[in-house]
């Protein structure tokens, strides 16, 4: 779907690449037909793409990372048009300094949905893919790692004041019509930061109005 006057994936790998602490950027997605449109526009972006399991996501995850050889995994879902790269860097120096298996700026949520980026290790993601056997542990790919701190190191990272009453994130209808109200009074292309755009809804309240009333789903919604 377009975002502005790009499609709400391009604004994810876009700006998803300019986090310094990255090595590259792979869109994981599904086997299913419909996906195909998903593969092309990240082949389009430049992007690594995987395409694996469409419910055992855990699975996808696990299997891109041994695919491309990856030591770690920064995870940003596709629905963050306005993901901060600023953000991803901060949880990925977190989880370097900490010297953590996971670490996440979403177990303690301060920022505003839509900015959560996660890192966890191959080796700990190789260990939730065999042990894990819940299906909402499968689907939100983290929950084995971060439900069990007696034997992961885990890092919460929080921003210096709590803004996550603010959502930008795009499950809904209504959650995309708010982002692109937001985009375009941001002018329009995704040079912004985070902090700009939550000081643009707390000017503009009519905007947070527009899907105030959607509730996110809890991970057991499968």
């Amino acid at each position: 779907m377009p975002i502005g006057d790009q499609t709400m994936l391009a604004h994810v790998v876009r700006r998803t690449r300019r986090a310094e602490s990255l090595g590259g950027v792979i869109v994981a997605t599904t086997l299913l037909p419909d996906d195909d449109a998903v593969a092309r526009e990240a082949e389009r972006l430049g992007a690594g793409v995987f395409r694996g399991s469409e419910d055992d996501v855990l699975d996808r995850f696990h299997r891109a990372a041994a695919a491309f050889e990856l030591d770690a995994v920064v995870r940003v879902t596709a629905d963050c048009p306005l993901i901060d790269p600023s953000v991803i860097d901060e949880v990925v120096a977190a989880f370097v300094d900490h010297r953590a298996d996971y670490a996440s700026n979403s177990l303690e949520r301060t920022y505003p949905r839509g900015l959560d980026a996660e890192v966890i290790s191959a080796e700990a993601l190789a260990v939730a893919w065999r042990e894990a056997d819940q299906p909402r542990q499968r689907v939100h790919v983290t929950p084995f790692v971060y439900e069990n701190p007696q034997r992961f190191r885990i890092v919460s990272v929080h921003a210096d004041a709590d803004r996550s009453h603010l959502r930008w994130t795009v499950d809904t209808a209504a959650d995309l019509e708010a982002v692109r109200a937001l985009v375009e009074h941001l002018g329009g292309g995704d040079g912004h930061d985070w902090r700009t755009a939550a000081e643009a809804l707390e000017r503009r309240p009519e905007l947070v109005e527009i899907n105030r009333e959607v509730r996110q789903k809890e991970l057991d919604e499968l």
